[in-house]
């Protein structure tokens, strides 16, 4: 279960962000009221059914593969089910994926990209372990399928194939950490990787909420409007930016935007 804590100084953020692990990745929000979703459980909201859960999403994948080499440029062609939809999600598709990173500071960069300053509510930081949340659904699986051996250490490259044919073939009740092993220069750039839902018949939130992760340590960390520049401030003196994040015009771009709205 995801727990919420609050912080009140820009000292208890660091702390916070700096005394954790490796083994954690993170997810920045632009609005503290916002849950853990992805773009497909928003899209959806109140109607959510599993039907139309599975619907829209054979429906979405469908689509994109389709007219993919219409628009795709010199863009290589996704080989796995995980991997088109991290091309879906890059490209603005509603899926199943949420995105994260193994960096603390770039996740408050992303809280930080969207955020209105006089918008009078705080942002978030959602931070979980990794290795304890992969263990616990890797241990789940191997009690539902007595053939399967896999560890964390054994399915290093092989991810993709084993939520392919193993996690969303069964659509195993779990939570599944990976980076497609088909990503972009700019999910590398941003240290990228997703969490997704292995069942279409549970959200992401309710999935987290099993006794299965009762152990695992999963928080939503609740910056208050005030730390806005001085989060803004912290980054920019790390050299972590719109420019270093994108590495193009839009990029720029934003990071215009962000430095005006700092100091207006």
């Amino acid at each position: 279960m995801i727990v919420e804590k609050q912080v009140t100084s820009m000292e208890e953020l660091a702390h916070e962000l700096n005394v954790l692990p490796n083994r954690y990745i993170f997810r920045g929000q632009a609005d503290s009221s916002w849950g853990l979703q992805s773009s497909l459980e928003r899209l959806l909201d109140n109607s959510w059914t599993v039907e139309r859960a599975r619907n829209f999403e054979d429906h979405a994948l469908k689509s994109f593969k389709s007219k993919f080499r219409i628009y795709c440029g010199q863009e290589h062609t996704p080989e796995s089910k995980l991997s088109w939809l991290s091309a879906m999600q890059h490209y603005g598709a509603p899926t199943r994926l949420i995105d994260f990173t193994t960096s603390p500071y770039i996740a408050l960069y992303f809280a930080l990209e969207a955020y209105n300053p006089r918008g009078g509510s705080g942002f978030s930081l959602f931070y979980m372990d990794y290795s304890a949340l992969m263990d616990q659904s890797l241990a789940y699986i191997g009690t539902r399928d007595k053939e399967f051996k896999e560890t964390r250490a054994s399915m290093n490259e092989k991810q993709d194939e084993i939520f392919e044919k193993v996690i969303d073939r069964y659509t195993y009740d779990v939570a599944w950490v990976s980076e497609s092993a088909e990503s972009n220069a700019r999910i590398d750039r941003q240290f990228g990787t997703f969490l997704i839902s292995g069942s279409l018949e549970r959200r992401i939130e309710e999935i987290l909420s099993l006794d299965l992760y009762a152990k695992v340590d999963m928080v939503k960390l609740v910056v208050p409007p005030d730390l806005y520049e001085g989060s803004f401030v912290a980054l920019r003196k790390m050299g972590i930016n719109s420019k270093t994040m994108y590495g193009d015009l839009a990029g720029l771009a934003k990071s215009i935007r962000m430095e005006l709205s700092a100091y207006a």
